[in-house]
């Protein structure tokens, strides 16, 4: 097993191997994707839209997410996990404190991410004040869904470009142990990784940044469709469908339980059983 990744080594890692960072959301996930060696597990908002039936990230609540961080962390003890500050929940900087304070105490966090550049440095300062770690996001973020007016790519003209850079550029500055970006052209990720001294993780940005974060279920093959940016590596949908039908089958056709799925009595016992119940009927 590989040394745990931990918020200082983290920010360390630039010009080494890329970064392997998978989202989870349940214990089973998250036993899976420690088993297969990930460095980063991220606790992601996206629960909303993959697990809770949601066409946003908007509804997420920090109770939803305390509650999805606590599942991921007893499947994944051995892992740095990541956790997501929803909607709202850094909107002050009392909030914040609280808010990313129930991550560590409640679900044992290892760090907390939240959406946007200088606009949410308050946040930031406040966090890292108090010691805990924070990872930043830029490009596409799924809380400004409304704003942005819809999931597009970002940083796609000269000043939109300037801007996710002087984010970068200020998020590095703060403190942050590494920055997620996402929804951005590829050259514009290889700038940003090339210009900061903390890692990029990417996510639609192109293959030069630092590392790369999957959505669990788009990286398995779960969803019905995929992002532009996002590539199945297994057909677990497919496999799972075709084992649901075969159990259908074999149900219907009395194939199932047969009799390796079955528990036994004797021949004694049972001729015991019936010969003393016809006796007791009238």
């Amino acid at each position: 097993m590989t040394e745990r990744m931990t918020a200082q080594k983290l920010r360390s890692h630039k010009g080494q191997p890329p970064l392997v960072w998978l989202t989870a959301y349940d214990y089973t996930q998250a036993l899976l994707a420690e088993e297969a060696g990930v460095d980063v597990i991220l606790v992601g908002d996206s629960v909303g839209t993959t697990t809770m039936g949601y066409d946003s990230t908007i509804p997420v609540t920090m109770d939803n997410m305390v509650y999805h961080a606590q599942l991921v962390r007893r499947g994944a003890p051995n892992t740095m996990m990541v956790a997501d500050l929803p909607y709202l929940s850094y909107a002050t900087e009392e909030r914040t404190l609280q808010n990313a304070g129930r991550f560590m105490q409640e679900a044992l966090a290892d760090a907390v991410k939240l959406e946007g550049g200088r606009r949410v440095m308050a946040a930031v300062d406040i966090l890292i004040k108090n010691d805990i770690p924070v990872v930043g996001h830029l490009g596409l973020t799924p809380q400004s869904v409304h704003t942005m007016g819809g999931y597009r790519v970002q940083a796609k003209s000269k000043d939109s470009i300037q801007q996710l850079v002087d984010d970068a550029r200020a998020l590095a500055d703060h403190g942050v142990c590494a920055i997620v970006l996402e929804g951005i052209p590829d050259r514009v990720g290889q700038y940003v990784t090339d210009q900061i001294a903390v890692p990029t993780i990417g996510i639609g940005a192109g293959n030069q940044t630092d590392g790369q974060v999957l959505v669990f279920n788009e990286c398995l093959g779960l969803s019905s469709r995929y992002p532009k940016f996002a590539k199945p590596f297994a057909d677990v949908r497919g496999t799972v469908i075709q084992g649901i039908r075969q159990y259908q089958s074999e149900v219907q056709s009395r194939a199932f339980p047969d009799d390796e799925h079955s528990y036994h009595v004797t021949d004694k016992e049972w001729d015991a059983f019936w010969q003393n119940d016809r006796g007791r009927r009238p």
